[in-house]
């Protein structure tokens, strides 16, 4: 049982990108043709899984109907049309529904998933192990039971939604008090999809530590097209609490699973083809759970690489040779096997040469073997070794005496010339540094296993594993000696090497994209700066200071360009105050980039000598990171189509203060200056990760479907570019939306498109007002459209009335459960938000209990408590409002007059893997090495964390080093403040 699950361990290894980008299932699809019945039914506020039933109680014939039209049929098809609607086809499905509990039970594995008894009795353990533990499917999750002790507090929303702790990376099993299993009712069809010979929710378990009841139901969830944030939200009961970036985990290894079968189908397709293909490799291929194990089950019979050695001697008929020693070597005469006339057979040597290469492969691919070496190792002290390759040593010798070319920059990898770690204390940023001057031909690396290994190893294989059954002649034993040394130097140290790398890299790109997700989500979610006008600093030598007043509802006020740094500065500053006197103008946002420093030293001369009197200004400096780009984008040309790319930088940077999710989602993640070795990770996994981010962010913040901007709205779970342009041409065409409902009016927003975002979409009546010409209250939706709709998505009518649930969290399939929680309680819709509705919900919670209201309701806690929330919460509420804003000063410091010793208070701008970057006001961020970042000096909250900081979160900090002739300062970390 222990080696069972430690051969776990030696094949957890990471997909290729190529494969991980064909598996990758798009959350967005066609929804035209869910057109009869829409989800959730708002009446009972369930989910519906699998298929659907219509009101008259009949099954969805979707696909009857699809089979039915057939025009371009065979004439023998033809005949058999009518054959297409059966009248017993909605028995079939009655009956399989009766026997859906029993359907659910994991099947018992066949002989084929076995490659011995001892493993046969091992899987069948497990697998009998998994149904035991499995829940017994119940109901809706709306109706879900759940034993959680909730607290009778009345809780905010966003401590559930947010959780910035990053998940273990080992185990992540979430704690069983949080509630029981609640299954979902349509089975897991993941084993019939993947068909490989082992359970892929038992293996997803494994390999991310979470119960395999959440897996299941992450899985069920993932297949009928729920979003990440959807299920955060609205489904927490179905996935234990877990966060966003657990359930992205768990997402991508099912992935990378649902890849490894697609890979192995498709080897096993091709093996087939030539005619290679036999039970036993198609067995070893059903077998592997991770890329590299199919790679090198794969790799002899791989078209256009030469032959293996060990196919080469079966080809010459020497593979019952082989098998002969292990089982009958008293009867083995090599001799009798010599052919003087055939290469390769035609002496003694070659024979013995022969079969202990056909050994060596045997061994090499042997499952238990491979299990025993990986133990082997799991003791010993396994090295990296990393050294400057003999290539960049004789191009930096050649190039000396050539000044025209460009030398290899080694000084960079200095730390790695002469590199040793043990791979168990490597850290993150060593491992792709490494990879990254091993790329550039710079440095050679090469892990070292101990000698010891190799000789233990043999020792195994010689008297355990591969001992001949009855006796063997001495040179029969040299033949099986000298297979197990060569299949361990030639084949086995290979593939354990390779094997270490690939686990290393995968963890390192993991902790990478993590931070790089972190330090995004927490850039994003900055507090916005709200009800003031803004003035947006581009600062500039030559080309002068680009200037943008901004409205506080972020609209260009006035454009222009000032030379504070000319001879004419004086006049310039006269030219300054007048606008800003203008506009009333009290802020300022300066970039981060050129003559940043010098133009902040401008304002606090100008703001010491009280020039702008009576405004009282302050600044703050901004990241400027992706303005030039976004400046010259499709994007801001269509935004802003009449002003110059500089005057665009201008008014980016100063709406990056004011609203910086709206703002921040227009440009690239990658070119916002977060994160660390970004170009040494998976594209395509950063690439996902960043976008599901930028996707919860502006899902759980919520975005007003009236006023926000195409670019944000195709972000929200369930829309994409497509859908949010089809919401944008009904507002322009229809007037502003006066409820979600009316969503259901839009072209191309199917049923499940709006289940997934109704839930982040909000109506606010004020912004209403505001759209609508003399702030009328009620606008008629022109009855063609509605009629119009009606005939193309068959939905029902459609209110033009304002619910004011629409502004708050709740979920529509809610609507009915909450107004029965404000009748129980006396209250009124009128009331939401107000300290009175709040005193009541609190008593009424605290005087039965969340789990007894919840239980009364027919719904499950999480839903009452969101429910709690939305009631409870004030109009207009932001989750952002608890996070850091940017901050203001009125003066400035320079690198000089710091000491060692000094105590100072700053803002992190970013995180890397070995250290957090603050800015203390003095034109260079210092560096808090990781070294000084303690659990001490942490909130409780943040412990968990590899880092535990993050963009944007205040710190007070020592200077323990300044440098000013290599411009560095060395901070020790004090405390977070909070």
């Amino acid at each position: 049982m222990l080696r069972r699950t430690r051969t776990t361990k030696v094949y957890k290894e990471e997909s290729t990108d190529d494969d991980s980008e064909d598996i990758t299932p798009s959350h967005i699809k066609d929804e035209s043709e869910e057109l009869d019945e829409w989800l959730p039914d708002l009446n009972d506020g369930k989910i519906k899984g699998g298929r659907q039933k219509l009101k008259d109680g009949t099954a969805d014939t979707k696909k009857v109907t699809k089979r039915v039209a057939k025009p371009k049929e065979p004439k023998p098809k033809a005949e058999r049309k009518p054959r297409a609607v059966r009248t017993t086809k909605a028995k079939k499905e009655k009956l399989s529904t009766e026997r859906q509990p029993e359907e659910t039970d994991v099947p018992k594995p066949t002989s084929q998933q076995l490659m011995t008894v001892k493993d046969e009795r091992l899987s069948i353990n497990l697998n009998s192990e998994f149904s035991n533990n499995s829940a017994v499917p119940g109901d809706m999750p709306g109706e879900g039971t759940s034993s959680s002790r909730r607290p009778s507090k009345v809780k905010k929303e966003e401590p559930e939604d947010f959780t910035f702790d990053e998940p273990a990376q080992k185990k992540q099993r979430t704690d069983a008090s949080q509630g029981r299993p609640v299954k979902l009712k349509s089975g897991n069809s993941c084993s019939e999809d993947l068909q490989m010979s082992w359970d892929p929710i038992q293996v997803l378990a494994q390999k991310t530590g979470v119960e395999q009841w959440v897996c299941a139901n992450i899985a069920q969830l993932l297949q009928e097209d729920n979003t990440v944030p959807f299920m955060v939200r609205y489904r927490k009961e179905l996935i234990n609490h877990m966060d966003a970036d657990a359930v992205r985990d768990v997402q991508l290894v099912l992935e990378e699973l649902r890849s490894v079968a697609k890979k192995s189908k498709t080897i096993a397709q091709t093996l087939k083809k030539e005619g290679i293909l036999t039970s036993e490799l198609e067995k070893a291929l059903k077998n592997c759970t991770a890329a590299d194990e199919i790679d090198h089950v794969y790799a002899p019979y791989k078209k256009g690489s030469k032959l293996s050695k060990a196919r080469r001697a079966k080809e010459l008929g020497l593979e019952p040779v082989a098998l002969a020693l292990l089982q009958s070597p008293q009867t083995l005469n090599l001799q009798s096997w010599i052919q003087p006339n055939k290469k390769g057979l035609s002496t003694l040597e070659e024979v013995a040469t022969g079969v202990q290469e056909i050994l060596a492969d045997m061994i090499s691919k042997d499952k238990e073997t491979l299990t025993y070496v990986q133990s082997l190792c799991d003791r010993a002290m396994v090295t990296i070794h990393s050294s400057v390759s003999k290539t960049a040593l004789k191009e930096q010798q050649e190039q000396q005496g050539n000044q025209k070319s460009k030398p290899k920059d080694i000084a960079k990898f200095s730390l790695y010339s002469d590199f040793t770690c043990n791979v168990q204390q490597i850290q993150h940023h060593q491992t792709l540094a490494i990879n990254r001057g091993e790329n550039l031909k710079i440095l050679t690396v090469k892990v070292n296993i101990p000698d010891w290994v190799k000789n233990e190893f043999c020792r195994w294989c010689i008297n355990v594993r591969w001992k001949p059954q009855g006796f063997a002649q001495p040179e029969l034993m040299t033949v099986l000696r000298n297979a197990a040394e060569d299949s361990y130097k030639r084949l086995i140290m290979p593939f354990l090497s390779r094997g270490y790398r690939t686990k290393l890299t995968a963890s390192a790109e993991k902790e990478s994209i993590a931070m790089f997700v972190r330090n995004l989500r927490q850039r994003l979610l900055m507090c916005p700066v709200r009800g003031r006008v803004i003035m947006g600093v581009d600062p500039g030598f030559h080309h002068g200071c680009k200037l943008s007043i901004l409205s506080p509802t972020s609209q260009i006020l006035q454009t222009d360009v000032v030379y504070l740094h000319g001879s004419a500065r004086q006049r310039e500053a006269g030219k300054l105050r007048h606008l800003m006197l203008k506009h009333g103008c009290q802020t300022v946002v300066i970039g981060n980039g050129k003559a940043c420093r010098e133009t902040e030293a401008f304002f606090t001369d100008l703001i010491k000598q009280r020039f702008f009197h009576p405004l009282d200004v302050s600044y703050c400096i901004t990241d400027e990171a992706g303005a030039s780009i976004y400046s010259v984008s499709p994007e801001a040309v269509k935004e802003m189509p009449d002003l110059d790319p500089n005057l665009r930088s201008a008014v980016s940077i100063g709406r990056r203060v004011q609203d910086p999710l709206a703002e921040l989602i227009k440009i690239d993640p990658k070119h916002i200056g977060i994160g660390t070795y970004q170009h040494d990770v998976s594209q395509s996994l950063l690439r996902a990760a960043l976008d599901g981010v930028v996707q919860e962010c502006v899902s759980f913040v919520g975005v007003d479907i009236n006023i926000c901007s195409e670019t944000l709205m195709r972000h929200v779970a369930g829309l994409n570019a497509g859908r949010a342009r089809s919401i944008m041409e009904w507002r322009e065409k229809n007037g502003p939306f006066l409820n979600r409902e009316q969503l259901k009016l839009v072209k191309g927003l199917g049923p499940k498109s709006f289940q997934q975002c109704a839930g982040f979409i909000r109506v606010n009546p004020e912004t209403v007002h505001s759209y609508t010409p003399g702030g009328k209250q009620e606008l008629d939706v022109p009855q063609k459209q509605t009629v119009e709709k009606r005939k193309v998505k068959a939905s029902g009518s459609i209110s033009n009335q304002f619910n004011p649930l629409d502004q708050t969290c709740i979920h529509p399939e809610s609507y009915s459960i909450a107004l029965r929680f404000l009748s129980q309680i006396g209250g009124s819709l009128d009331q939401m938000g107000s300290a009175e509705l709040r005193d009541s919900v609190k008593s009424s919670v605290e005087s039965n209990g969340l789990d007894v209201l919840a239980k009364s309701l027919n719904t499950t806690p999480e839903t009452l408590q969101l429910i709690v929330d939305g009631l409870t919460q004030p109009p207009g509420f932001d989750i952002r409002q608890d996070f850091e804003q940017a901050d203001f000063k009125r003066e400035v410091v320079s690198m000089n007059d710091l000491y060692e010793g000094m105590v100072l208070t700053g803002r992190v701008t970013n995180t890397a893997l070995f250290g957090a970057f603050v800015d203390i006001g003095v034109g260079r961020s210092g560096l808090i090495p990781k070294r000084y970042i303690t659990p001490d000096k942490l909130p409780a909250d943040q412990r968990r964390r590899s880092l535990a900081l993050g963009p944007g979160e205040r710190v007070e900090v020592l200077v323990k080093n300044v440098d000013l002739q290599r411009n560095r300062i060395t901070l020790d970390l004090i405390k977070v403040l909070r």
